[in-house]
């Protein structure tokens, strides 16, 4: 842009400055998450993350459990299935405690706005893949271990990386808007 002789020179808007002596803003400290929010979204993320596993698990059983020579009555599949789910209600309740105590001690991608606890997308989606990461895993030996197909448990594990990845991130988008167990 430039000045003309008719245009008078001007300078850009002044920002407004702290006088030298005020009192610096308030500073506001992270929330305290509380060890029962934890068990909380721990057993709620139990209750939807089995009934997926025990639904899944059936499916990959009867349907595709067949084309890698695993052979099983409807009974024998719904054995299996259950047992999966039943078992990881234990061993994943424990994993996603340990991963959200982790996740209340790391405070990166919180704020403390209008008094009110926020999670960043980039938190949730972070701790999302991390905790998919070791519940496959495990839900991977778990159906390696009670149908003793390697194919039919990399099945299972592989299906629920996908539907797990969104119940998840929808479970932890409700949770952050959920003030109980969050001291300001």
């Amino acid at each position: 842009m430039s000045n003309s002789p008719d245009q008078p020179v001007t300078a850009p808007p002044a920002s407004p400055e702290m006088p030298a002596l005020a009192p610096e803003p308030e500073r506001t400290q992270p929330p305290e998450i509380k060890t029962w929010r934890s068990i909380a979204k721990a057993v709620s993320w139990r209750a939807v993350g089995s009934l997926d596993t025990l639904l899944l698990s059936y499916l990959m059983i009867t349907y595709i459990g067949p084309f890698f020579g695993l052979e099983q009555s409807q009974g024998e599949a719904v054995k299996a299935a259950s047992y999966i789910a039943i078992t990881e209600i234990v061993t994943k309740i424990l994993f996603y405690y340990f991963h959200e105590r982790f996740w209340a001690w790391v405070q990166w991608g919180t704020s403390v706005v209008d008094g009110k606890r926020q999670e960043s997308l980039r938190r949730t989606t972070t701790k999302t893949f991390t905790f998919r990461t070791i519940a496959t895993l495990d839900t991977i030996l778990l159906a390696w271990f009670f149908t003793g197909s390697v194919q039919t448990a990399l099945s299972i594990g592989g299906l629920e990386i996908f539907t797990k990845l969104a119940l998840y991130f929808c479970h932890e988008r409700i949770w952050a808007k959920v003030p109980f167990g969050v001291v300001h």
